[in-house]
This record gives structure tokens, C-alpha cells and sequence, in this order.
């Protein structure tokens, strides 16, 4: 007797599955396990209508393998939200610098976004070139932990707390970590090309970020301070429950967003990829796809450190403190990536509005101006938290 389709396509609870790999919901998990569900139920079902009772049609539909599939399609549909989200920044950046400099910017195709998925397609098509007397292995593999290492970065951040892929507690301080790790391989890069302007470059490039990155991590232990916590959720939270952390830590903010300019290699801290000075830096020899993937990893650690900022001082995926569940549970992933791009528009307003700055410029600002601001606002912390106000 041949079964009916509907027997073999599940709708049930994700939670319930025994593999479920989470403590609490999460939508895209939930989202991949009802895709895998329909598409396998189908492949099941036709292979026990061609040879019933066989094992292979429960083995697909087992808790096993609906939880790896599902696992999957959390990961490709995560993947898939981020290279959009990026190609928007990307998109955002031309339109908003075409407007202030007095012209339209990109055109082609849906107010100008085509463009940009275009150029991204016309890279495959460029030359592929590599120089003879370099270090292959050593300029190939630190490129690709350069590029690997921003998109870990980038999926670390949820944009809900229903929407992520990990949530521990020490979400924040793993995102510095895997920050604290492109000067290095920045670094070698440069060296691996055999070409002075890229060696050069590199050296700029991971001075100014070791230079940015201390302030920023001082920045962070004072919002763990405020909020009790490194989990990136209960850091929201705890904003939620009393004040966006803009408010007592404007310092924090300031210095945060500076040093985050000077992480991404945004203008006016882009010195180590200046055109006439350096070339094009420590990317010097990166040409064809490798050059568009290396710009793909600095717009993903933009888009990240856009995040981290909506995190930690805008309330994250909420949209007001003390409003109802009702109020911020409405489409927090769309919240959170807003908030995200209208700080990215600041970071276009201020690469438009200030010139770049000298090398040695960039590191008195680090070491003599934010690292002093940034211990000034843990002290701030320490005192709000010590005197009860949070």
C-alpha cells in the first residue's frame, strides 16, 4: 500500500527535535528545519513510491538528518542576509557619496543597486594575475584568513535574539579576538608579495589597527561593566531595562566609532591603502576575484562594526527602552540592521567631510588621545556601577 505524501511531510515543533542544538528559538534554525522537512518528505516519499518499505526513505526524515540539513540552510540563509546586507552598505555608500558631491551616483537598475552586484560579477572576469618571486602559499593563505576572519566576525553578531548563529556568553569578547587577528596576517601579506609599497602598506595598516584596537577593547569592559555581561543578548537586555548605554558612555560611543573607522580602513584612517602614496597598500598584488574579496572583507568588517555599535550603545534589535514586548519584538532583525546603516551613513558623512590624515597623526590620536579617553569612560562605568545607578 503506497502511502500518502502528507505522511512523509512533517510540520512539527523544531524544539522538540532531539538534536535541537540551541537553549532557545531561533527563527532561521526554525525556518531551515520546515524547508528541509517539505523538500525531504518529497524525495522520501517518491523513493518509498519506487521501492516501498526501503530504509533510506526514514533515514531522511530521521531527527538526525532533518537537524543537519536544517543546520544547513540556517547556515546558507545567514550567509545569504549578510552578503545582502553588505551589497545595501555597498550600495548605500555610492548613492550617499554620489549626493554629496553633487551627482547621482550608481543608476543602473533598482535606483542604482544593480551596479553594484554588477561590478561584483565583472570582477570574475579580470585577469588573474600573480607575480613571479613571491610566497605563494604564505600570500594566498593570509589573504584568505584575512577575508575568513571578517566573515566569522560578522557571523557572530545576531541580529536578533532569535535570529543567530551562536550566543555565548563571551560572544563579545570573541568578536575583539578574531579582530585582534587581521594586523597579523595583514602584516604577512604585505610581506609575502616581495614589493616594498606592499610591505609598506602592511606595516601602516597593522600598526594603525594595533594602535585602534586596545581602545576599543577598554570600550567594551565598560559596557560589560554597565550591563554584567560579554553576551552580546544580554547586553541588549540590559539596555532595555534601563537606558541605551549612548547616553552615560558618550565618550565610549565616540571613541568606539573612531577606532572602528580606523578597524575597517575607512577614510580618514585609509592611509595604508592611499592611492598615490602607496599604490594601493598591502593589496598591492591582489588583483582579479582576490582584489574583490579583500573589498568584500573590509565592507563586512564595516558592516560588523556598524553592529557592534547599534549593540552596544543603541539598544540593538529594540526600538525604545522600557517599551512593551509587543513594541520591540516588531521585526527586531529589521531594527537592527537600520540602526546598522544609518551608522555606516555617518561613517560615509565622515569620509566625505575630513581629509586623510599622516601616519604619525593616526597614531598620536590612538595612543595620547582615545587610549586616555577610553580608560576616562571605564572609570565612568566603574563609578555608575559601584554608585547603583545601574
Amino acid at each position: 500500500m503506497v502511502s500518502s505524501m502528507k505522511d512523509w511531510i512533517q510540520y512539527g515543533d523544531p524544539m522538540s527535535n532531539a538534536y535541537y542544538p540551541y537553549d532557545t528559538y531561533n527563527v532561521v534554525y526554525d525556518i531551515g528545519f520546515e524547508v528541509y522537512q517539505f523538500l525531504g518528505g518529497i524525495v522520501a516519499w517518491l523513493i518509498n513510491l519506487l521501492i516501498p518499505g526501503n530504509w533510506l526513505s526514514e533515514w531522511l526524515v530521521s531527527d538526525a538528518v532533518v537537524n543537519a540539513f536544517a543546520i544547513i540552510i540556517l547556515a546558507l540563509l545567514i550567509f545569504l542576509v549578510i552578503f545582502v546586507g553588505v551589497l545595501i552598505s555597498l550600495w548605500e555608500e555610492r548613492k550617499v557619496l554620489g549626493r554629496f558631491m553633487d551627482r547621482r551616483g550608481t543608476m543602473i537598475g533598482m535606483k542604482g543597486f544593480m551596479q553594484c552586484v554588477a561590478d561584483g560579477l565583472k570582477t570574475f572576469m579580470k585577469e588573474n594575475t600573480m607575480p613571479k618571486k613571491i610566497d605563494k602559499m604564505t600570500y594566498m593563505w593570509t589573504v584568505s584568513l584575512v577575508i575568513g576572519t571578517s566573515v566569522l566576525v560578522a557571523c557572530m553578531l545576531p541580529l536578533s535574539d532569535r535570529f543567530y548563529i551562536v550566543n555565548f556568553d563571551s560572544g563579545l569578547l570573541i568578536v575583539m579576538a578574531l579582530y585582534a587577528l587581521a594586523p597579523f596576517f595583514i602584516l604577512v601579506s604585505g610581506w609575502s608579495q616581495n614589493n616594498k609599497y606592499s610591505l609598506i602598506g602592511g606595516m601602516r595598516a597593522a600598526e594603525s589597527m594595533i594602535s585602534y584596537e586596545i581602545p576599543m577593547l577598554i570600550i567594551v569592559c565598560s559596557v560589560a561593566v554597565l550591563s554584567g555581561t560579554f553576551n552580546i543578548g544580554g547586553i541588549v537586555a540590559a539596555q532595555n531595562e534601563s537606558m541605551w548605554y549612548i547616553i552615560p558612555l558618550f565618550i565610549g560611543f565616540i571613541v568606539f566609532f573612531t577606532c572602528a573607522c580606523a578597524e575597517s580602513e575607512r577614510s580618514p584612517f585609509d592611509l595604508a591603502e592611499a592611492e598615490a602614496e602607496l599604490v594601493e597598500g598591502w593589496q598591492t598584488e591582489y588583483a582579479g576575484m582576490k582584489w574583490g574579496l579583500i573589498m568584500l572583507g573590509d565592507y563586512l568588517r564595516g558592516f560588523a562594526s556598524c553592529a557592534m555599535i547599534s549593540i552596544m550603545f543603541l539598544g540593538g534589535w529594540n526600538i525604545a527602552p522600557f517599551a512593551s514586548d509587543a513594541v520591540n519584538g516588531f521585526l527586531p532583525e529589521v531594527v537592527q540592521l537600520l540602526k546598522g546603516w544609518f551608522i555606516f551613513f555617518i561613517m560615509i558623512w565622515v569620509r566625505v567631510a575630513l581629509p586623510r590624515v599622516r601616519i604619525d597623526q593616526i597614531l598620536n590620536l590612538g595612543w595620547k588621545v582615545f587610549m586616555p579617553l577610553s580608560v576616562i569612560n571605564l572609570v565612568i562605568a566603574v563609578l555608575l556601577k559601584v554608585g547603583g545607578v545601574f
